[in-house]
C-alpha cells in the first residue's frame, strides 16, 4: 500500500447528503506501518476537539474511493511566518504557552491516549499554576495549527465577530451605554452618551451623502456639525432676526467619534472621491495604477508621445536685448518603448498645430545637422532618432483637427488623443518637463521663482534669447538620452537575458536590433510638404507680403506678378513656411508637389535668421507704439483744424469789412489775370533779398520809406504773417514733450 498519509497531511471529507458541513482533519502521528493514525479536526474553531485514533487503511481507502481527498492548501500556512511586528508584540505570550506544553507534546503517542494525557495535563497545571483547562486549550491550538510554536500566538482575528455590525434595533432609556466608558464620566456622571441603533445609523448614512460626499468638499467635522444642526435640533429660536437651532445637551447627542466610525466602516472610497472631487480628478490622481505605457509599445517607433508646456523662464529678444519677450513654449516628442527623446521644438507661439508639427518634423530630422545649427557637435550614435512612428499620442488640442489629417492620409500615421484632463495617459513625456526643469531651466537667469513680498522681480533677470535657450534644451536632451537611467522601466525577459542597460540610447539600439519594423522613413521633402504649416501671402507691387515681410522669387519676376498687381490689383497665393527662420518661404505649386523658394527683399534683410515669433512680436510692438502715438496725433490734428478755422473766419471777416462788391461776377472773373499780376509785383517786393545792414539791422522802431499804397498793403500782409507765425509758434511749444 502506498503511503498517502504523513505528519500534517490535511484530509478533507466530501459532504454527505443532507449535511454540508465542512470536515477537515489534520494527521498528528502515525506508526511505522502507517496503520495507526492520530487525527484532529481543524474545521471546528469553537469547541476545539481532542485528537482521535483512526486506521490508516480506512483513511487511504476513503481517499482512493473519493469519499475524501488530500487538501494541498493549509488554512494555517500563514502561521509559519507571521507579521514581524505582531510577533514581536506577542512573543512573550507565545513563549509562556509553549513553556507549559513543551514537555507534553514531546510524549508521543502517549499524549494522544486519554489515560496518559490526563495525568500529564494535571501535572503541568500544578507546575505552572494554571487551570487544566488552560493546558488543554494550548494543546488543542498547537495541534490544530500544525504542531508549530507560532500556532500559540493569540488569534485576535477570530475575536469580536469580524464583519458583523454591532447595531441594536431600538434604543431604550434602561439600556446601558455600549463600549468603553468615557473618561469625562469622572467629571460629569451624567455624560453617558447614546447607543447607535438602526434609526441613528440611517441618519449617519443620509448625512454623509448630504453634507460630505458633495462638490463643496466639506470636512468630516463640518458634515457632523451640519447633521447635528439639521437632524437633532429641538426647534429654532429667533436671535436678531435669524433662526438659530436649539440643540439638546451634548450627552444626548451622538459623538463625532461614533459618526466617524460608521463613516469609515461603510464608506465607498471611490464613490466618495468622485463625489467630492469629480471623476476627472479621480481618474488623474486617485485611480489604481495597474499598468504602464511601455506595455503598449512593442518596439522603437510603435508610439511617440507628444506634449507641450510653458517653460519656467523669461527670455529676451534677439533684435533688442532689452526687450523681455516672455516665457517660451517647449515641445517634446518621446519614444514610448525606449524613452528616447525623438524631437524637440522651442518657440513663443502657444501650444498649437504649428508647434506640434515643428516638433514632429524635428523628430524626422538628422540630429547631427540640427545640433550643428546651434553649434553643438555630436556623433550620429548620440541621438539616432530621425524617423516617423506608427502612432502618435497627444492632447486633444494640437492633434484634434483638420490639420492632423495629413498625418494619417499622407504619412500613414495613426493619431490618438488623451481624454480631457488625463495627462497621466502620456506620463512619459510629462516627466521630461519635470526633468528639464530640475536639471537646467530652474537655474537659468530669469527663471520663474516663488516671490515673497519685497523680493526683486525675476522677470528683470531675463538674459537668454530664444536661440541660446534652445541650445540649452538640446544639451539637456543629449545628456538624458545618453546617461539617464530609467529606474522604473519594466525590462522583459529578453532584455534581462541580454542585460540591457535602462538607458534610452541602449534601449533604442536593442529595440532596433530585436523589435524593429515600426519606424517609418520618408524623404525630407515629403515630410516637409505634409508637415510644414501653410498660410496665405499677398502679391503686391512691392513684393510677396507674408506676415508683414516682403519676399520675391524668380517665378514672380518671370511672370511679371508685380506689374500685374499694380495694374490689376493684389491677390493671394498659398505658401509654406518654417517658423524657425523667416529668411525664406515656399510658394506652393498648384498640384502641391513642389515649391518655389521666396527670399527676402534687400530692404527686409534685417529679418535674416529671425524666427516667426520674433517677427510677429516686432510688428505687434510697432503697432502698439502707433496706438500709443495716436493721442498726440489726434491732438495735433485738432489744433491744426482749429487754427485753419480761425484763419478762415478772419479772412471772411476782412472780406465782409471790405464792403459790398461793385463788380459783377463776370467782371470779377475776367480780372483774375490782372489781379494776379499786381499781387505778384507786390509779393516780389516783399520776397526780394536786401542784404544792406540798415535794412537787416535797423534800429528798433525805424520805418522804411514806402509809398503810401505800398505801405498800407505791406502792413496788412505783415500783420497777417505775424499772426500766423505766432499761432504756429504756440502750437510748436505745445507739442514739446
Amino acid at each position: 500500500m502506498n503511503r498517502l498519509l504523513a505528519i500534517n497531511t490535511l484530509i478533507e471529507w466530501n459532504p454527505v447528503e443532507g449535511d454540508a458541513t465542512q470536515r477537515l482533519e489534520r494527521v498528528l502521528w502515525t506508526d511505522n506501518a502507517g496503520e495507526q493514525v492520530v487525527v484532529v479536526s481543524v474545521s471546528d474553531a469553537v469547541s476545539l476537539p481532542l485528537p482521535v485514533w483512526k486506521r490508516g487503511s480506512e483513511l487511504e481507502a476513503a481517499i482512493a474511493g473519493g469519499q475524501a481527498f488530500r487538501r494541498m492548501i493549509d488554512p494555517f500556512a500563514q502561521l509559519a511566518k507571521p507579521d514581524p511586528a505582531f510577533l514581536h508584540k506577542h512573543k512573550d505570550r507565545m513563549e509562556r504557552a509553549w513553556e507549559i506544553i513543551r514537555d507534553l507534546v514531546a510524549v508521543e503517542p502517549g499524549i494522544y491516549l486519554e489515560e496518559q494525557r490526563g495525568p500529564l495535563v494535571r501535572k503541568a497545571a500544578e507546575r505552572f499554576k494554571v487551570a487544566p483547562k488552560e493546558v488543554y486549550k494550548q494543546l488543542k491550538r498547537f495541534w490544530r495549527g500544525g504542531k508549530i510554536k507560532h500556532a500559540l500566538l493569540p488569534a485576535y482575528k477570530n475575536c469580536g465577530g469580524p464583519g458583523k455590525d454591532r447595531l441594536i434595533k431600538e434604543c431604550r432609556s434602561d439600556q446601558p451605554k455600549r463600549g468603553r466608558p468615557r473618561k469625562i464620566l469622572q467629571l460629569d456622571p451624567e455624560y453617558v452618551g447614546v447607543n447607535v441603533d438602526e434609526e441613528l445609523h440611517k441618519i449617519f448614512r443620509i448625512s454623509i451623502g448630504l453634507y460630505y460626499n458633495t462638490k463643496e468638499g466639506n470636512p468630516l467635522r463640518r458634515a457632523y456639525d451640519l447633521m447635528i444642526d439639521k437632524h437633532f435640533n429641538m426647534g429654532y429660536r429667533n436671535e436678531g432676526g435669524v433662526s438659530v437651532p436649539v440643540l439638546p445637551p451634548a450627552s444626548q447627542l451622538p459623538s463625532f467619534q461614533q459618526f466617524r466610525y460608521w463613516h469609515l466602516k461603510e464608506r465607498d472610497l471611490t464613490h466618495s472621491i468622485v463625489s467630492r472631487r469629480g471623476e476627472k480628478r479621480y481618474l488623474l490622481k486617485s485611480r489604481p495604477i495597474l499598468g504602464n505605457s511601455t506595455q503598449m509599445a512593442f518596439g522603437p517607433g510603435s508610439i511617440f508621445q507628444i506634449d507641450a508646456t510653458i517653460g519656467d523662464v523669461y527670455l529676451v529678444s534677439t533684435l533688442n536685448r532689452n526687450w523681455i519677450i516672455g516665457r517660451p513654449v517647449i515641445y517634446f516628442v518621446v519614444d514610448v518603448f525606449s524613452r528616447m527623446v525623438a524631437g524637440i521644438y522651442v518657440g513663443l507661439e502657444g501650444p498649437s498645430w504649428v508647434g506640434a508639427m515643428m516638433a514632429l518634423a524635428n523628430a524626422t530630422t538628422d540630429k547631427v545637422s540640427f545640433c550643428s545649427e546651434y553649434d553643438v557637435e555630436i556623433a550620429s550614435e548620440a541621438w539616432p532618432c530621425r524617423y516617423l512612428p506608427e502612432m502618435i499620442l497627444g492632447d486633444r488640442g494640437e492633434l484634434l483637427g483638420l490639420d492632423s489629417d495629413s498625418l494619417a492620409d499622407a504619412l500613414d500615421i495613426r493619431v490618438a488623443n488623451c481624454p480631457p484632463y488625463r495627462a497621466d495617459w502620456k506620463g512619459i513625456v510629462e516627466q521630461m518637463f519635470r526633468r528639464a526643469n530640475l536639471k537646467s531651466i530652474h537655474w537659468l537667469p530669469g527663471a520663474v521663482r516663488k516671490r515673497e513680498r519685497g523680493d526683486p522681480d525675476h522677470r528683470l533677470d531675463a538674459t537668454l534669447d530664444l536661440r541660446q535657450f534652445t541650445k540649452i534644451i538640446i544639451l539637456t536632451v543629449i545628456k538624458y538620452n545618453l546617461h539617464h537611467r530609467v529606474e522604473e522601466y519594466p525590462l522583459d525577459r529578453d532584455m534581462i537575458a541580454d542585460d540591457v542597460p535602462k538607458i534610452p540610447v541602449n534601449l533604442w539600439e536593442w529595440g532596433i536590433g530585436n523589435r524593429g519594423g515600426h519606424l517609418r522613413e520618408k524623404s525630407p521633402e515629403t515630410i516637409r510638404l505634409n508637415l510644414m504649416p501653410t498660410g496665405s501671402a499677398t502679391v503686391t507691387p512691392k513684393g510677396i507680403r507674408f506676415q508683414g515681410v516682403h519676399y520675391t522669387t524668380a517665378r514672380a519676376l518671370r511672370e511679371q506678378w508685380y506689374v500685374r498687381a499694380r495694374s490689376e490689383g493684389t491677390w493671394t497665393v498659398p505658401v509654406s513656411y518654417d517658423p524657425r527662420s523667416m529668411e525664406v518661404i515656399y510658394l506652393r505649386a498648384s498640384d502641391g508637389s513642389s515649391f518655389d523658394p521666396c527670399t527676402l527683399l534687400p530692404e527686409e534683410e534685417r529679418f535674416n535668421g529671425v524666427m516667426l515669433e520674433e517677427v510677429l512680436d516686432f510688428f505687434a510692438l510697432n503697432k502698439l507704439k502707433s496706438q500709443q502715438h495716436e493721442g498726440r496725433r489726434l491732438q495735433s490734428d485738432a489744433a491744426l483744424r482749429a487754427q485753419v478755422a480761425a484763419i478762415k473766419a478772419e479772412a471772411a471777416k476782412m472780406k465782409e469789412e471790405s464792403g459790398p462788391q461793385k463788380q459783377s461776377n463776370n467782371q470779377r472773373l475776367k480780372g483774375i489775370r490782372d489781379n494776379r499780376a499786381e499781387e505778384k509785383k507786390l509779393n516780389r517786393r516783399d520776397e526780394a533779398f536786401d542784404l544792406r545792414a540798415e535794412r537787416q539791422c535797423g534800429a528798433p522802431g525805424t520805418l522804411l520809406p514806402l509809398a503810401k499804397g505800398e505801405m498800407s498793403a505791406k502792413a496788412s500782409s505783415s500783420a497777417k504773417r505775424k499772426d500766423f507765425l505766432d499761432i504756429l509758434k504756440a502750437d510748436a511749444e505745445e507739442e514739446q514733450p
